[in-house]
């Protein structure tokens, strides 16, 4: 089993990322995202996407300076390269995956790689996704958060409702609460402490940590 696996994407990259990557995580790059690592001295221990983001002389960069790399057709392929990067990392059995570049522009794109935390979470993963502004997880049935320069937290469902909510350590708590698609209750709460925990009885719960 893997400790931690870190999938850098092609989403919004930026310096800030460095400082999530520790000397023993494994590095899968996808995409442009290999192109980033090794452009600030990582050496991804995998490579993965159709790289049609990536100059063919950055694509023998990537090649070259990457363990392996796995290619793939642009046009006759089923999943995202963020999708697959994932799919492998979770066949790898890591205890924690983290998602740096996942949220950009494309809100197609970041949408779908936050529904990606529902696939780490059938195989009891913890995954979370990370950018300047955003750290993104899912609750199942018990989570506990940490501030870590994130105080801001809603809460938003991912299935069509989540029931017995329970917060503790949070400005606004909630006891027994429900949510469902289309309200807003669970928006901008607080962090009190530097932990919080949230508790569910069942539903998958999107937990959304950010900072101006």
């Amino acid at each position: 089993m893997q400790p931690r696996i870190i999938i850098c994407t092609g989403g919004q990259l930026g310096s800030w990322a460095l400082e999530h990557i520790k000397s023993a995580d494994l590095l899968i790059g996808a995409d442009s995202g290999a192109r980033f690592l090794i452009s600030h001295g990582f050496r991804p221990d995998i490579a993965i996407g159709d790289f049609d983001s990536v100059t063919e002389e950055e694509l023998q960069t990537i090649r070259a300076n990457s363990v392996k790399t796995i290619a793939c057709d642009p046009i006759d392929k089923d999943f995202t390269d963020t999708e697959m990067a994932v799919r492998l990392a979770l066949d790898l059995q890591p205890r924690e995956l983290v998602l740096l570049g996942a949220l950009g522009t494309r809100f197609d794109h970041s949408l779908a790689n936050v529904h990606l935390l529902a696939l780490a979470a059938e195989q009891n993963v913890k995954a979370v996704i990370i950018d300047y502004h955003n750290k993104i997880s899912l609750s199942k049935e018990h989570l506990t958060i940490e501030a870590e320069g994130y105080p801001n937290v809603s809460l938003l469902p991912l299935s069509m409702r989540v029931d017995g909510i329970t917060l503790d350590g949070f400005q606004y708590p909630l006891r027994e609460a429900v949510l469902t698609i289309g309200q807003s209750l669970g928006i901008s709460n607080v962090l009190i402490s530097e932990s919080g925990t949230i508790a569910s009885r069942n539903g998958l719960l999107l937990v959304i940590q950010s900072r101006d």
